[in-house]
């Protein structure tokens, strides 16, 4: 055995390493303070030990993308849309990632052009397709060009309506977003929205919220998505302040998502008793505009499922419904 590998096999970082890519940019280094061990920013972005320790119930693929991947780089699990994987690179590779094992230098690679047409090709044969949604891996690390590129060919397919774009690039690497990929998002036949990946108010930098703009000013809607993550935003006050600064940016927060159950994330679960309560807890303190839905995607291809405890159930001659205190009121129709 060579001293590199043996010195590997000592090391549980560089096993991390070996096993699931590993990035940072700069833009989220400085926000982290090498003085707390439990520093929110780190904890998405550096390796952890406790990556290799992969819990029973936990899947190379825990939402099913392959069950329903009918061409390389397309999913098609619900009617009215799908995904577009072009790429399997990030600025960045979180720790929870649910692709982790497909992402990554080493990944499933960027579509070729004939992978592309195919791809392409299956979305206009299918004309319930109302909305295409590109991920990876990050979209907004192609260049302005294969972005004009590629939404241009989208909104030529007419009954593509919905061109959804993916990224953690405004927060994680903003100076990437140009004015000129930008001016690429839009264009005639469809409608744009892009959907910011983001956990932590501490990413909505100044330089975060001016890509931000960048794109908003543009004409271009936006949406946001977070994980709930355990040490990271599993509090009221700093999901509260989080949804609160989206807002202010003019960015709609979209979901909450329960973890995914992909290898080597245990330590970053919350129990759904927890995600109900702290759902409830927003819907008591902030406005309607700074609710994301509280959603799991369910293991095995099946969709998403809300989260959020009920508000409604039925009683003697009509219904209860639960005021934002928590008491039920009588209702009837």
């Amino acid at each position: 055995m060579s001293a590199a590998k043996a010195a590997q096999q000592n090391d549980p970082l560089a096993q991390v390493a070996a096993r699931y890519a590993v990035a940072i940019t700069p833009a989220m280094e400085a926000l982290i303070d090498p003085t707390d061990p439990d520093d929110p920013i780190a904890a998405q972005f550096r390796p952890d030990p406790r990556e290799l320790e992969t819990a029973p119930d936990e899947l190379s693929d825990p939402i099913g993308d392959d069950a329903h991947t009918p061409v390389k780089g397309v999913v098609h699990r619900y009617p009215d849309r799908c995904l577009l994987k072009l790429v399997h690179v990030c600025p960045v590779y979180c720790r929870f990632c649910f692709r982790r094992e497909m992402v990554g230098p080493d990944g499933d690679g960027t579509l070729t052009g004939a992978e592309l047409d195919a791809a392409l090709a299956y979305i206009r044969s299918q004309p319930g397709i109302w909305e295409v949604i590109l991920t990876g891996g990050d979209p907004f690390l192609l260049s302005a060009r294969r972005v004009r590129e590629i939404t241009a060919r989208l909104a030529a397919i007419a009954h593509v309506k919905i061109v959804r774009w993916h990224t953690r690039v405004p927060a994680v690497d903003p100076l990437r977003v140009t004015p000129d990929l930008v001016e690429a998002l839009r264009v005639a036949g469809a409608t744009t929205y892009v959907v910011l990946h983001t956990n932590h108010p501490r990413e909505l930098t100044e330089q975060a919220r001016a890509a931000i703009a960048r794109i908003v000013d543009a004409g271009v809607p936006m949406l946001s998505q977070t994980v709930l993550l355990k040490g990271v935003n599993d509090d009221v006050e700093t999901l509260e302040t989080l949804m609160r600064s989206l807002v202010e940016a003019r960015v709609k927060p979209y979901y909450l998502h329960h973890l995914d159950k992909a290898p080597g994330t245990s330590h970053f679960r919350c129990s759904i008793a927890k995600g109900q309560d702290l759902a409830q807890t927003l819907h008591r303190r902030v406005s309607g505009i700074a609710q994301p839905s509280y959603v799991l995607d369910i293991p095995g291809g099946h969709g998403k499922a809300p989260l959020a405890a009920p508000s409604v159930r039925e009683s003697d001659g009509g219904y209860e419904v639960r005021d934002r205190a928590g008491t039920w009121r009588a209702y009837r129709d």
